[in-house]
């Protein structure tokens, strides 16, 4: 069977013609979405791989609770994948998915809540099952909600005592920003109200907010007629436990920025103890209201956040790590004594928030907050070339290697079909970063720093500036705060 007369050239004689994989258009990478006759959005998105990732997101959280007692989806966070009318017990859930390699989980924020399990594909039909269950048909037994209490007491306790203070800090922005409005309400049970929810509140929200018309079903890995198919069978014309004859009463309020500053008086000295311990620091955080993600200027805003970048002063620098970003060049390489600088972008479909994180010694903290505030006001001037381009290639990057995992595909693909019907691609996303030109930075800066601002401080607060100085910073040409003439220094 030798060809030795045969060119390396030449096709062999005899042997079939080759057939190559193509690769077909971007329609193989579309997102489908069918809507079902009860409301219930269906969207899927297809991937290769043996496994899938399928959920169930709710258009429900913290947000929605102003006619109710807080902490209603904090509770139903800790409650999910428990009992329910065709599994008897946590352990019965999990036993259900370890047969298909399943895990599951579930979370909860400001707006949205989230049932997600990632299994084998082929065990699809078992998995919307499971989560049709868990969503609409919970036993939320006695022992359940008592055991969900000590978990979130204990939880709550645990917060007030890491050293990394960030999650409080923006409970706190939040609170500042949007005063007891929509996502300015606690994300966090508080405790006096740990007692008071139980079964009867619980359902009285859900048979409010957990309405077809409210979900998604969202699929990553598999194929949309079968994703269909389940939903059909275990999401259409399914009674849920609460029954469905009570007047829904959904609170549609749209978020008002208030402005305004939160402060809490902390001993922080003990925070971490050890070998090592982190020294005393006071924390701060300004904000200022952004734009929500439906609206065009959401890119230059998530543009200008890559460019303010930060983070810790021992982060261990190398390519990529954003050690060229603003927040590190001006801020924490110039002064030595500041821990930490970070930039964050918060964004609803309503409102957004850009805040800063700033962390120091106590004596320090009139100085660190000028510092910020000079920041905020240099981000109106004059944008280089290369730290825009440099800020558009990481954000692009970024967005990339996120979605190189399935479930961040299966978040973005559910939370955009949520709140738009439809989802935009990401080279579609990636065009319009590259868009961004230095005149967008300063348009949006320009209009953020006509808004009042939001301050959220922790730890000790002797040298803290008054909301009116940082205000005034603010309003200022070069974001100085007013000084302070004293008699006796």
């Amino acid at each position: 069977g030798a060809y030795p007369s045969v060119s390396l050239t030449c096709p062999l004689p005899g042997v079939p013609k080759a057939v190559f994989a193509a690769a077909e258009g971007r329609e193989r990478f579309e997102t489908r979405v069918t809507v079902l006759e009860n409301g219930l959005r269906v969207a899927s998105q297809n991937k290769f791989g043996q496994f899938c990732t399928v959920g169930i997101l709710v258009n429900s959280g913290s947000r929605h609770e102003a006619k109710y007692l807080s902490g209603i989806s904090h509770f139903l966070e800790k409650l999910a994948f428990s009992s329910t009318a065709q599994f008897g017990s946590k352990d019965e859930i999990l036993l259900t998915l370890e047969k298909h390699g399943g895990i599951c989980d579930c979370q909860a924020s400001r707006d949205t809540i989230m049932y997600a399990v990632s299994a084998d594909a082929r065990g699809l039909d078992t998995v919307v099952n499971l989560l049709a269950d868990v969503t609409l048909q919970p036993r939320l037994s006695d022992e359940e909600i008592e055991m969900t209490r000590m978990a979130i007491r204990f939880e709550l306790e645990d917060l007030n005592m890491r050293p990394d203070p960030e999650p409080l800090l923006t409970e706190m922005i939040h609170a500042a920003a949007f005063r007891d409005n929509t996502v300015g309400l606690n994300r966090f049970c508080p405790v006096e109200n740990t007692d008071k929810i139980d079964r009867d509140v619980l359902h009285s929200y859900l048979s409010s907010y957990y309405t077809p018309d409210r979900m998604v079903l969202a699929g990553v890995g598999i194929e949309h007629e079968h994703l269909v198919e389940c939903a059909r069978k275990y999401l259409l014309g399914v009674e849920p436990v609460w029954g469905s004859g009570r007047s829904r009463d959904v609170d549609r309020s749209v978020a008002q920025y208030t402005g305004g500053i939160v402060k809490v008086e902390k001993d922080m000295s003990d925070v971490s103890l050890g070998p090592t311990p982190i020294p005393e620091l006071t924390h701060i955080m300004i904000g200022l209201e952004s734009c929500s993600f439906l609206e065009d200027d959401f890119i230059p805003f998530a543009v200008l956040n890559m460019m303010m970048g930060g983070g810790g002063s021992f982060s261990a620098g190398g390519p990529g790590k954003g050690m060229f970003t603003r927040l590190y060049l001006n801020v924490l390489n110039r002064h030595h004594w500041m821990y930490n600088a970070t930039s964050y972008h918060h964004s609803y479909e309503d409102t957004g928030l850009l805040c800063i994180h700033a962390s120091a010694d106590p004596k320090q903290v009139r100085e660190m907050v000028e510092i910020i505030t000079r920041e905020f006001i240099l981000m109106a001037g004059a944008v280089g070339e290369v730290e825009l381009e440099r800020a558009k290639t990481q954000l692009k990057s970024m967005l990339m290697m996120n979605l190189e995992s399935r479930p961040v595909i299966f978040e973005d693909v559910g939370r955009q079909v949520l709140a738009t019907n439809t989802r935009k691609l990401p080279h579609e996303l990636c065009a319009l970063i590259s868009q961004v030109k230095p005149a967008d930075i300063k348009r949006v800066v320009t209009k953020m720093l006509h808004k009042k601002p939001a301050v959220a401080a922790l730890g000790d607060l002797t040298d803290l500036p008054s909301y009116e100085h940082i205000q005034a910073a603010l309003s200022s040409k070069d974001g100085r705060l007013p000084r302070l003439y004293r008699l006796f220094r």
